[in-house]
């Protein structure tokens, strides 16, 4: 992906780029040079959103939860699932 710095010294970051990380308006970056790179490190945790996957195994259309994220038990599900009719 490509961006372009605008005269002011704004950089517009891709739609894609800002969904996948979860990026809204007003977000603070850190921003550091590294060699002839510049990196922007977004401030606070960026909580990543779980999103559908096909399973290899089955073919199936499943939730796939970010890296890092707890597990739930049984338990859990069958508690939120007595919730609905």
């Amino acid at each position: 992906m490509t961006t372009t710095l605008s005269s002011k010294g704004q950089v517009v970051l891709p739609h894609a780029v800002r969904r996948r990380l979860g990026l809204k308006s007003g977000v603070k970056f850190d921003c550091r040079v590294h060699g002839n790179e510049i990196v922007l490190t977004p401030h606070g945790a960026i909580r990543a959103k779980p999103r559908l996957v096909r399973d290899k195994l089955t073919g199936l259309i499943v939730t796939r939860a970010p890296k890092g994220s707890p597990l739930v038990s049984g338990d859990q599900v069958r508690a939120l699932l007595s919730d609905f009719p």
